[in-house]
């Protein structure tokens, strides 16, 4: 194989020169990178679409939307940064070469949910309504930018001959990703490994979830619940690919995946959550802020009725 090829020898498909990148002029353009921005462009599209539906007014949206998309960037490269400390600290100026590959799905989530708590407080906005309705944005915008790592030729998974197999030449993927259990099934002679393409089955995985909650999003029973949904749906995705893929970010010190882990907390977050607002709907005790069509916190809500009712004309004696 040559270094530019990639294929799918079980599924009849050999793609030859697929590029990393291309040129405009002097300017390079990573299809890394493209493929993120297109993910960004549509997720914003339906995200706007859903918080129109949810009552949201489209100026604090877009507010809202501006900072989660930087804050879950710099949180996505952080968090990978982290967990692959033992080369970025020899490396450091690798750490802004983020064309390169190498951002975290979770970080970025924990960045953006972060940026988002600390934007809704200060607007004084529902955030639970706001997160609603970038749920399906989000789980979009991954599967979509997922192809990013076809392209760089990343994110696989251990060798199979299923009928998705894949096959990389070995002088286009990275030598931290030639993992001696990888390379047992190299024959000799041979110039490529023949892996699970698991951004493909992230990417399939993540459409069906975006199909779910755009398909649900009218039948949720409190604010918050599209988010608790992407929580469950996303962390039984990702517990399950993350034990095929071999390039895995442990916690340090240990042989445990540090996604896997995450997974587990977000499903469990997940179902707690559901549960216990479920319970609270059953007894007529949901906070105000969670009740579906409140749109603003129960703090504002009460100001804008007092508002509301002192504004009201009252009859003449």
């Amino acid at each position: 194989m040559n270094a530019t090829d990639i294929s799918f020898p079980n599924l009849g498909i050999y793609l030859q020169n697929v590029p990393k990148s291309f040129h405009i002029g002097p300017i390079t353009i990573a299809l890394y990178g493209m493929t993120f921005a297109l993910g960004m462009i549509l997720g914003l599209m339906v995200a706007s679409q859903v918080a129109k539906e949810f009552g949201q007014k489209e100026n604090d949206f877009w507010d809202f939307a501006i900072r989660v998309i930087i804050g879950g960037l710099i949180g996505a490269r952080i968090y990978y940064v982290i967990f692959s400390w033992e080369y970025y600290k020899d490396s450091p100026l690798d750490i802004f070469k983020i064309w390169e590959g190498g951002i975290a799905i979770y970080g970025g989530v924990i960045g953006a949910f972060l940026t988002a708590f600390i934007f809704t407080k200060r607007k004084k906005l529902n955030g639970f309504v706001l997160a609603d309705a970038a749920m399906p944005a989000l789980i979009l915008g991954q599967a979509i930018g997922r192809w990013g790592n076809f392209f760089n030729r990343e994110v696989f998974g251990k060798y199979t001959a299923n009928i998705f197999a894949m096959r990389l030449p070995l002088d286009a993927i990275r030598e931290a990703d030639k993992k001696p259990e990888l390379m047992a099934h190299v024959a000799e002679g041979e110039n490529f490994v023949q892996v699970h393409p698991t951004f493909f089955y992230e990417s399939v995985c993540n459409l069906a979830l975006f199909g779910l909650l755009m398909l649900f999003r009218k039948k949720r029973s409190f604010n918050g619940e599209m988010c608790l949904w992407y929580f469950a749906g996303y962390g039984v995705i990702r517990f399950i690919i993350e034990g095929i893929r071999t390039d895995q970010l442990y916690i340090t010190g240990t042989q445990i995946p540090v996604s896997q882990v995450v997974a587990i907390v977000l499903i469990t977050v997940a179902v707690v959550g559901e549960v216990v607002c479920r319970i609270l709907i059953s007894k007529d005790k949901l906070p105000e802020i969670l009740k579906v069509g409140n749109a603003a916190p129960a703090e504002n809500s009460k100001e804008a009725s007092k508002e509301e009712s002192k504004e009201e004309p009252t009859e003449e004696s």
